[in-house]
């Protein structure tokens, strides 16, 4: 999807958070056809951790009809089709395009980090629209086969799994930064309270003896693009995110919840020019943790104080200090933060839309604030459908803005594999240009045959 050239981006974000839409969309109503009048989604991933929402909640949509359902696990497999008796299924998603292309005109991609990309690409390569889950790809090359697909592929309808920008405090929060109210901005912090004890991820670190997967997994599809490796307990179904070849730990799983309002509101943010990590262990089968990252980014702009702006991303819920920001005593609202620092003030909002404004050390809450625009009511999954049938909505986050996303958060988490060396990064070269060793072990990896993301041109 392109803008207007008439819009700046500046306005056609603007444009969006007022309502208006966006300005090219209404296009994708002549490509969209269907000999039953429903857009036809095929749903791969279809229960685990959010899958079963994703379909649930796109389902719901009157103009959707679920019409394919894939997953290398039998038993969800068999519980989606529940639902859906009337949709093909299929373990392999390989299978689904090859056999079943025809059937389905969308596609909603919830399964784990690492084979994230294979499949969406597999997707747009085959000219479907995509919602795929966060974090958008798993490895940093990925970010550049996914840019160049969706430059080749401009009228498909994107969108991240970022359910979290339908809170009015996180879209006024966007309206805040853009708007210059607090001055120049000098540095922006991001924190998760992710990982921790719980369902998602393996917090103590175990590693079990390999074993026989269970008969109703297929061990080898699961694994998709990643050397082989046995199966073992404490990975399925969703602590994988803990472990280095699968997931993202927290800095991945819940970067595009608070990274996304400080890229929506500075477009200046392109790519980052160097990366350090600080953390007590080095990167093995586990990602590590606790882990401060710290991007820095080259900024030439009036709507910053200085030519370099740090972006400072951690889990743990590390939060800066309040003093040192100029704000009172106490506690910030949550342990999932976007905070900015500007020359004016300093913006924070949670990850659930509490936004709160400090100038000269008193608060306004955010939604107080004088000038912003109304903001409808918006479902973010059916905003994905309702652009794909030509129904102009606010959307957030379609994929172009996920890779600045995404390549903040990846890089946070790469960078733990050489603690505390600050690596200079050039995106352009995919390479850490003052560290060979990173650049060979960090940003890609060897597909396994079968399993490798096809290029999309």
């Amino acid at each position: 999807m392109t803008m207007s050239p008439s819009l700046s981006r500046r306005d056609f974000m603007r444009a969006s958070a007022a309502g208006l839409g966006f300005a090219t969309l209404g296009s994708c109503s002549s490509l969209f056809v269907s000999p039953n009048s429903k857009l036809n989604v095929l749903s791969i991933g279809v229960i685990g951790s959010i899958g079963g929402t994703d379909r649930g909640q796109i389902a719901a949509h009157p103009a959707v009809q679920i019409t394919g359902l894939c997953d290398v696990d039998a038993n969800q497999l068999a519980q989606a089709q529940l639902d859906h008796p009337d949709a093909f299924t299929c373990k392999d998603y390989r299978e689904a395009f090859d056999k079943y292309g025809d059937r389905f005109d969308a596609v909603i991609v919830s399964t784990p980090d690492h084979t994230h990309a294979p499949i969406m690409l597999t997707a747009l390569a085959a000219g479907k629209h995509v919602y795929g889950q966060k974090p958008l790809v798993h490895q940093l090359e990925e970010l550049v086969m996914m840019e160049k697909a969706i430059q080749a592929r401009p009228n498909l309808v994107t969108q991240v799994g970022n359910q979290r920008m339908v809170f009015n405090g996180r879209r006024a929060a966007v309206e805040v930064l853009r708007s210059g109210v607090l001055g120049k901005a000098i540095a922006a912090y991001a924190s998760t309270g992710a990982p921790g004890p719980g369902q998602y991820f393996n917090y103590e670190r175990v590693k079990s003896d390999p074993k026989t997967p269970p008969d109703y997994l297929d061990w080898n599809l699961w694994q998709g693009p990643c050397q082989e490796k046995p199966f073992r307990d404490h990975l399925i179904p969703l602590k994988w995110r803990s472990w280095w070849d699968y997931g993202t730990g927290g800095l991945g799983d819940w970067g595009v919840h608070v990274l996304d309002v400080i890229f929506f509101g500075y477009d200046e943010l392109t790519s980052p020019i160097a990366v350090q990590t600080h953390t007590p262990e080095a990167a093995d089968d586990f990602v590590p943790y606790p882990c401060l990252s710290t991007m820095t980014y080259a900024v030439d702009s009036p709507n910053f104080a200085n030519k370099f702006f740090p972006l400072h991303y951690n889990d743990r819920g590390h939060v800066p200090s309040r003093a040192a920001l100029g704000l009172p005593p106490g506690p910030w609202p949550d342990s999932n933060m976007t905070i900015v620092h500007c020359e004016g003030g300093v913006m924070a909002v949670t990850a659930g839309g509490g936004l709160e404004i400090w100038r000269d050390g008193k608060m306004t809450p955010g939604l107080e604030m004088p000038g912003l625009p109304e903001f409808p009511e918006l479902n973010h999954w059916h905003a994905w459908v309702d652009n794909i049938i030509g129904v102009e909505r606010e959307l957030r986050t379609p994929f172009q803005d996920g890779i600045r996303i995404t390549e903040a958060a990846l890089l946070g988490v790469k960078a733990s594999r050489f603690p505390g060396f600050e690596l200079a990064w050039d995106k352009s070269q995919l390479a850490f240009t003052n560290h060979e060793e990173a650049t060979n072990t960090i940003v890609k990896r060897d597909y396994r045959a079968g399993f490798a993301p096809p290029i999309v041109s």
